[in-house]
């Protein structure tokens, strides 16, 4: 429980009540100082000694070590705008290259700085007001959706090429994933934001897994574009090819509908979700029928490529329960 203060009255009827001396202190408040009000959507009384919605710039500094690269990744998720990396002498290529490579992996963080001894990275980017999650959410969903396609296009007509761009398109999807996400930290870091966003914190946490499942579909395009490279331009039977695109039709549909639903929060729509199920799962049963009549080498990758798509789908359903 917090610190609880009775609310007192003036002769003249105002209502007041004393803040905490030490909070005073903390933020250097002193008689005669300004502090904000805000009242939040849900009624709370937020006092701000700096009224000001943007967060102060936040600095760290690393030194080498074996996990840089998710030393680095962990502080942009956290929401610094600086990061030094630094050295007793002097930073080696090897370093270097780990440095640029986890930096280009970042929306906004570039190499402000370079000597012998030190690296600076700075986010350079607009406030984190000016990012909307929704907007975010949605630019990483049309990625993935490509992916989605054409990981599937890539396995039914044995396309090596569009396998290996799904791959590389990854890296941008990744990309959207970590700036929501330290979009959200910021958020919840700071409630007058939140309230300039009009996010609620069950929002933040629904938005987070919500990244998270859309990302995992990301992933699993990879793994479905990466058995197609093994396959080695391997492709599949008329029959087989038509069960695989009615798999990409149904998993393609349900991505784009547990996505409206989450953010339109219709549940009737995320009940159409998860009513594919049956669907899915006769079609994955006339998948493995059919794909047995393929070559024994070659059956192992065309199950776990199928495995894979079909995750997808699964991923879909959980968005959808998000609107529960």
């Amino acid at each position: 429980m917090g610190d609880l203060r009775k609310v007192q009255q003036t002769p003249t009827g105002t209502f007041f009540v004393c803040l905490p001396r030490d909070w005073a202190k903390q933020n250097g408040l002193k008689k005669g100082t300004l502090v904000n009000l805000d009242v939040t959507s849900d009624g709370k009384l937020l006092v701000d000694s700096q009224y000001a919605a943007e967060p102060p710039a936040k600095t760290t500094c690393l030194t080498v070590g074996p996990y840089l690269s998710r030393e680095i990744i962990g502080r942009y998720l956290l929401g610094y705008d600086t990061i030094d990396i630094a050295a007793k002498d002097r930073i080696d290529s090897e370093v270097r290259k780990i440095v640029k490579s986890t930096a280009s992996s970042l929306a906004g963080l570039e190499i402000v700085e370079e000597t012998s001894a030190k690296i600076s990275l700075q986010t350079l980017m607009q406030q984190p007001s000016g990012f909307i999650p929704e907007k975010i959410l949605n630019r990483n969903y049309s990625i993935v959706a490509g992916m989605t396609r054409d990981a599937a296009n890539a396995l039914i007509y044995g396309d090596i090429e569009l396998a290996k761009n799904v791959i590389d398109r990854d890296a941008e999807s990744n990309k959207l994933y970590f700036l929501l996400v330290r979009i959200l930290r910021t958020i919840i870091q700071n409630p007058q934001l939140s309230e300039k966003l009009r996010i609620t914190p069950i929002e933040w946490l629904d938005y987070r897994l919500a990244a998270s499942l859309i990302e995992g579909i990301g992933d699993a395009c990879v793994q479905v574009a990466s058995k197609t490279i093994i396959l080695n331009g391997f492709k599949p039977s008329a029959e087989l090819q038509k069960l695989l695109i009615d798999l990409q039709s149904i998993c393609c549909e349900a991505h784009e509908q547990a996505l409206k639903s989450f953010v339109t929060k219709d549940i009737a729509v995320a009940e159409n979700v998860r009513n594919q199920k049956e669907k899915i799962d006769t079609i994955y049963t006339n998948i493995e029928q059919e794909a047995a009549k393929s070559s024994i080498g070659l059956l192992p990758q065309i199950l776990a490529a199928v495995s894979f798509l079909r995750q997808s789908y699964e991923r879909s359903v959980d968005m959808a329960d998000l609107v529960v």
